[in-house]
């Protein structure tokens, strides 16, 4: 849930007047599902749609003051999506106040479990803003503070569903926290399980509340991003786009699920339904995905203009680096060198390195040769799906054509990786472990995600002692582009092994 990447149209003023009136809430009995009425659900909606400002003038229409608690919810939850998908400064500022001043209400209510439910919900989204903002310390006491409100509340109040969503994500994310954090948070007292998680997640999901949306996404992206269930999770939130096909929020992650899971041409057809919906958030980061799609199928000058788009758009220095790294490939591909050399130059001095992609671009640019045409072609196009493409590609390299060790070992990568896609296991077993045994301890990430790999293959045939082996082999190695989020997908799978035994 992994990094599972993101106000000015509420003045401060309005935000106090419309939704702080806390001293005068007359509140009612307890709903322990959160089913909203039909105007708050519209509201509720039109933030999932990404479309703020219609959001808040709806809320506007609800004078019922027992639905401020909602009311208060659904504001923050917007503001907080606004802030990490815009990366907008000025609104990360605003939006802390807002934290602060939304807290400092609740604190004068009885205590109760829609209070804490806000408390915990609202410490969480502050810790989010602050991990934003490069506030790691205060972010990590924020999330402490909703991990040990979050308790209380099941404690007290276990039949108060909506809180399942605040324990899952929370249980989740420190599930999954890479190895070299898991300490610190053991010594602050927070410890987390995915799969526990998840299953909170999937109770939500199913109940009557009217939070079971957001379950929905957040289930499908934790299978995603964490379980590595791409496929099933493509499939669900498609499932989800059928229900609500204006859902911006819901385009966008089953744009993310699609693409991992090798479908770019399924996606390029959901990008072109996000950009029939421009009204809510301008959403730059899709035009990353957009030109990573093209660049997959091949639309180089295509690809272009859209990272270029982003570039423009995009406030965060995330991704800019990458993004410019993946222009010149572009051009590179296109037999432009000189564009290419260009590109490559103003990726070294652009961004920053937090992103595992921008890390990626970084490592790519340290090199003192172009990589090999023929082998980007086929990283491209398999993991878009273009399985033809990414064969012919390999296919047409001479033995003799590699001359560097890494682009020798990325070869079997490759090749293991197609195999992979194409359900021939025994192939891509093969070449994983050649893969393995060539790359030794170099600092790349082929070996780090073979074995991964192959610890997933030996999963599904429930030899778990192997899968175990390669698991913990996928741990062991230290220096590598994507170390974050290889550990959090092997130690999600050695947690499922451990509780497969204990069934």
């Amino acid at each position: 849930m992994p990094n599972i990447h993101s106000i000015a149209f509420i003045k401060k003023a309005g935000v106090i007047a419309c939704f702080f009136l806390i001293a005068h809430i007359s509140v009612r009995a307890t709903d322990k599902v959160w089913l909203f009425n039909p105007e708050v659900q519209k509201a509720y909606q039109l933030v999932l749609n990404l479309q703020p400002e219609m959001a808040m003038a709806q809320l506007a229409k609800v004078p019922d003051k027992s639905n401020e608690l909602y009311k208060m919810y659904i504001v923050s939850l917007s503001e907080t999506a606004d802030v990490l998908i815009t990366e907008d400064p000025t609104k990360i500022e605003l939006l802390e106040r807002n934290f602060k001043q939304r807290l400092e209400s609740l604190d004068k209510l009885a205590s109760g479990p829609e209070v804490l439910f806000l408390q915990a919900e609202l410490n969480l989204q502050r810790g989010f803003n602050m991990l934003n903002n490069g506030q790691e310390f205060n972010a990590v006491f924020a999330i402490r503070r909703a991990y040990n409100i979050t308790n209380e509340c099941i404690k007290k109040y276990p039949d108060f569903i909506p809180i399942k969503k605040t324990y899952g994500v929370l249980q989740v994310m420190l599930g999954s926290i890479p190895e070299k954090y898991a300490w610190f948070m053991g010594i602050l007292g927070m410890r987390g399980s995915v799969v526990v998680g998840q299953k909170n997640l999937g109770d939500l999901r199913v109940s009557k509340s009217s939070l079971s949306s957001e379950a929905t996404i957040l289930l499908f992206t934790v299978k995603g991003f964490i379980n590595q269930q791409f496929g099933e999770a493509a499939k669900g939130m498609m499932d989800y786009l059928k229900e609500q096909p204006e859902s911006k929020l819901g385009l966008f992650v089953a744009i993310n699920m699609l693409m991992k899971d090798s479908q770019a041409e399924t996606a390029l057809t959901l990008f072109q339904t996000l950009d029939k919906i421009p009204q809510g958030l301008s959403m730059y980061y899709a035009d990353y995905l957009h030109g990573d799609a093209l660049l997959q199928k091949g639309e180089y000058q295509k690809a272009i203009a859209c990272y270029q788009k982003f570039q423009k758009g995009y406030r965060s220095q995330s991704f800019k680096k990458d993004s410019y790294y993946k222009i010149g490939i572009c051009h590179w591909l296109l037999n432009d060198p000189a564009n290419a050399k260009i590109n490559f130059e103003k990726a070294k001095v652009t961004g920053k390195e937090s992103a595992e992609p921008d890390k990626y671009a970084a490592k790519q640019l340290e090199e003192s040769y172009l990589a090999n045409q023929k082998l980007l072609k086929a990283r491209f196009a398999t993991d878009g799906g273009y399985y033809d493409q990414a064969a012919l590609a390999l296919q047409s390299i001479a033995p003799t054509e590699l001359k560097i060790k890494k682009e020798q070992a990325e070869l079997l990568y490759r090749k293991a990786r197609l195999a992979h896609k194409l359900h021939d296991y025994t192939t891509a077993k093969s070449y994983y472990q050649q893969c393995i045994n060539f790359t030794n301890d170099n600092p790349w990430y082929f070996a780090a995600n073979s074995a991964l790999q192959m610890g997933y293959l030996a999963q599904e045939q429930k030899d778990y002692a192997s899968a175990k082996k390669y698991f913990e082999l996928a741990l062991s190695y230290k220096r590598h582009e994507y170390k974050n989020s290889i550990d959090s997908k092997a130690k999600f799978a050695l947690e499922q092994i451990k509780n497969a035994a204990k069934g």
